[in-house]
């Protein structure tokens, strides 16, 4: 009775992974979103881009990098993701398409990975500041280097643990 039970619990424990899935959907909808945000910026641009100073032109196409580095976050977040905690994609399996990454990111690779996309857009969201540097306030300019530091100073930390644990797990 005792062992039944236990088994039962274990495969409900086990099925629950799937209650993550619909996060990773909406994720991807999400991506879409993105995507059609940069598509609607481009058309907003294209009429105006022969009026547009340099500068201008920069801070656009730094706002489309910054959406790229958010859209290649969450699908690095969904593949990397699903794969770990739900099931593996075999959809992809036999498709020459299938990022090399791709099922061999376990969750350590993707802590790394992430808050090294992190950086990379807080680098690019100061980039941007910077360039239009004199309409923000100076406060709001400190705080943001200061949120960037944080996010260096925790990549750092992090990707010293991970190093630490992979250096002790192997004695």
């Amino acid at each position: 009775m005792r062992e039944t039970l236990e088994k039962n619990l274990e495969k409900g424990l086990f099925a629950s992974r799937w209650f993550i899935a619909p996060v990773y959907i909406i994720l991807a909808i999400s991506l879409g979103i993105i995507t059609l945000k940069v598509i609607q910026e481009f058309i907003h641009v294209v009429p105006e881009m022969f009026s547009m100073t340099v500068r201008e032109v920069m801070l656009f196409v730094l706002h489309v990098v910054d959406l790229a580095l958010v859209g290649n976050l969450i699908l690095m977040i969904i593949f990397a993701g699903y794969e770990n905690f739900v099931s593996k994609i075999s959809a992809a399996e036999n498709s020459e398409d299938k990022p090399s990454w791709m099922g061999k990111v376990d969750f350590s690779d993707l802590k790394l990975k992430l808050i090294a996309s992190i950086v990379a857009i807080s680098g690019i969201n100061l980039l941007e500041i910077f360039m239009d540097i004199e309409s923000v306030p100076d406060r709001e300019v400190q705080w943001m280097i200061i949120v960037h530091l944080v996010f260096i100073i925790s990549g750092v930390l992090l990707a010293v643990m991970d190093f630490i644990a992979s250096k002790t797990s192997k004695h």
